[in-house]
């Protein structure tokens, strides 16, 4: 026998174990919402499969409720409970680019959700990606999620239209910027000077108290601030272009799996 709010009542130990989990979420939800200067709170999921080790991030707008998901990939049952236990509302996937590891959940969530989904227009063109309610972007594209505010920048190098989401405190940075390094420019539609030119552009534009969350680690966690990552990835060090492009399409170049 359980008494809540004021009233006897019979649960199961299973029914108990869901109570108190929910409990825990919604206690931690509220402590995140305290806490946040900011209009947003992001929920981080680390999800495997074989070699691959992928960030998945849930954003939530904290005064609607309304969320999106960042690269959503491999551990589909895994999001979906994420999201359903967060009581938010999924209306957003954001994709930095087409790779099969950051997009092999969005047909499933596409049809569980209403969602809207969104990537590059250069990246749908060239690669031909498509889904359910696609929506293409252009560089410097404002996306609202409910009172935060997303803005799409256009970062080629790793895939022909890769992109970075940029909020107020955080940069969701896919394959393109890693806490280490940078993703890898000899894939199909990869450009080691393109990727060269996106540095450039972020180490302009991005305010150096942003948080940096790419789509994998090497042993770094997510979160490092962007002057952390400049002062720490040799990718940020290197002003020359061509030697920029020798360090990032060496022969010697080992690692590329080696996720944490």
């Amino acid at each position: 026998m359980q008494i809540m709010n004021g009233q006897d009542v019979s649960l199961t130990p299973e029914e108990l174990e869901n109570f108190n989990m929910q409990r825990d979420i919604d206690e931690v939800w509220l402590s995140a919402e305290a806490k946040s200067p900011m209009p947003y709170v992001i929920q981080q999921l680390k999800l495997r499969f074989l070699l691959f080790r992928n960030y998945t991030y849930i954003v939530v707008d904290t005064s609607s409720r309304q969320a999106a998901i960042v690269d959503p990939a491999w551990e589909y049952e895994t999001i979906a409970s994420a999201i359903d236990e967060l009581k938010v509302n999924l209306t957003t996937i954001l994709l930095t680019h087409s790779h099969h590891d950051h997009v092999n959940s969005v047909k499933p969530l596409v049809k569980r959700y209403p969602v809207k989904v969104y990537m590059s227009r250069r990246e749908i063109d060239y690669y031909g990606f498509r889904c359910e309610r696609l929506n293409a972007l252009r560089d410097q594209e404002v996306l609202s999620l409910g009172q935060t505010k997303i803005s799409c920048l256009l970062t080629p190098g790793h895939t022909q239209g890769g992109v970075c989401y940029l909020l107020s405190d955080a940069l969701f940075t896919g394959d393109t910027v890693f806490s280490e390094g940078c993703g890898i420019c000899n894939a199909p539609g990869g450009d080691p000077e393109k990727m060269y030119e996106s540095f450039q552009m972020i180490k302009r534009t991005v305010d150096p108290d942003v948080r940096i969350y790419p789509a994998h680690s090497f042993g770094k966690e997510p979160g490092q601030t962007m002057r952390s990552v400049v002062k720490n990835n040799i990718y940020f060090q290197i002003d020359r272009k061509e030697h920029f492009i020798s360090w990032r399409m060496r022969s010697s170049f080992s690692g590329t799996f080696n996720f944490k």
